[in-house]
């Protein structure tokens, strides 16, 4: 019976990698809004409602990996070095998530400019993005021993979630990071 679920559940995870990267590669090559859920499915060779199943919408074709972001932001607060404050620990996540680093994946660059460049996978990454606000909340309430609904972890949360928006609309993106996350961990020293 397990070697079933296992071979199952193997099936299910093959289809879906295989739904994603079809429909990246045909919103890389012809843009998002000229490719549609049908055209995705074709060239997965499956039906749409099974690639209904596996993805509520167009937009989530795009965004396979959400629960790995979310578990990435928890884990670089949990998991920071002893003498990392959270919010160093959370601009380097930031950076490494949302910056296009040397190194990286060869089209991650391509997939950074579909998304920007494409309004309806724009808003529905940031809605993605700032969705994981209440598990980084906690997270930076345990790590500091605050209690789970303290406000200021909830702000810290948010507002370390919303600097990549900050990020995205700047001309040094690594920069905007480093003063949003400067001010987060030292407060606001001008006048």
């Amino acid at each position: 019976m397990d070697a079933t679920v296992g071979r199952r559940e193997r099936k299910k995870a093959a289809t879906r990698q295989a739904l994603a990267d079809a429909a990246l590669n045909l919103f890389l090559e012809h843009g998002y809004d000229r490719v549609t859920i049908r055209d995705v499915a074709e060239a997965a060779d499956v039906s749409t409602t099974t690639l209904l199943k596996h993805f509520p919408s167009k937009e989530a074709l795009v965004f396979d990996q959400d629960t790995d972001r979310e578990a990435g932001l928890v884990a670089a607060v949990r998991d920071r070095a002893p003498d990392r404050s959270v919010p160093r620990a959370l601009c380097e996540y930031v950076k490494r998530a949302h910056l296009h680093a040397p190194g990286a994946a060869p089209r991650f660059g391509a997939f950074a400019d579909l998304v920007r460049t494409t309004p309806a996978l724009d808003e529905y990454a940031h809605r993605m993005w700032t969705r994981h606000q209440v598990a980084l909340a906690r997270a930076v309430a345990r790590a500091t021993g605050a209690e789970d609904d303290d406000p200021r972890c909830a702000a810290l949360a948010r507002f370390a979630l919303e600097a990549s928006s900050l990020a995205r609309g700047s001309d040094d993106p690594a920069r905007a990071l480093d003063a949003a996350f400067d001010l987060l961990e030292h407060g606001w020293s001008a006048g």
